[in-house]
């Protein structure tokens, strides 16, 4: 008997439209993007129409598009990211205690590193309440961190409603957004984030991208 595949939360196949768009660059199109010359000037022009789309799929500006080898490195290039620059003003960090690994052992990393974190519970439906949110932020808050939706059971969280609290109260939102890109809507306006990760492998796009 053939196995059959079900496991598309935790990766995808390449869609033939990808695989289609990607093979030019493979071949001819081989220049480094950073050269001056011809190949590299028209390597370029591709990066930066990819990075147009993806900023135009999450509602963002190009320029606040970063690409990574996957969405490990961007949880860890957000989170440390926002953490290490800010550590002058405060050390605590707030998550659930239902995040990807990729999330919950940046935040252990951070933790022996003198950072305080904050995990919150959920629901029995995996959801976190947004006032649980509010209640547990403190004057040395710098960042809170709530994936969009979980891996395990797909409990869509209040981004909106947690977004407008770390936004009022000047605090960084971040959110592993992995599980939603490509498959709802994502808008980073509405959501009211400040930092998004993306896994490109999960919406039929190559595995480190």
């Amino acid at each position: 008997m053939n196995p059959v595949y079900l496991d598309y939360n935790a990766t995808t196949p390449l869609a033939p439209e990808v695989i289609k768009a990607m093979l030019p660059y493979m071949d001819n199109v081989f220049g480094n993007p950073s050269s001056l010359h011809i190949y590299g000037l028209e390597a370029k022009k591709a990066v930066e129409g990819a990075r147009k789309k993806v900023a135009n799929l999450l509602h963002a500006h190009s320029d606040e598009i970063i690409f990574t080898s996957g969405g490990t490195e961007a949880n860890n290039l957000a989170i440390k990211g926002v953490a290490f620059s800010m550590r002058g003003v405060g050390k605590h960090i707030i998550t659930s205690s239902i995040e990807h690994p990729a999330v919950i052992k940046v935040c252990r990393y951070l933790e022996g590193q003198g950072f305080q974190i904050t995990e919150l519970p959920v629901d029995p439906f995996g959801k976190v309440n947004p006032g649980d949110v509010e209640k547990n932020i403190r004057p040395e808050t710098i960042l809170i961190t709530i994936m969009h939706a979980n891996n395990e059971v797909g409990t869509i969280q209040a981004m909106g409603e947690i977004g407008e609290i770390a936004r009022r109260r000047g605090i960084m939102f971040h959110t592993d957004a992995a599980q939603t890109v490509g498959k709802i809507p994502v808008n980073v306006v509405e959501m009211k984030v400040d930092l998004l990760s993306v896994a490109a492998h999960k919406l039929y796009a190559p595995k480190g991208a």
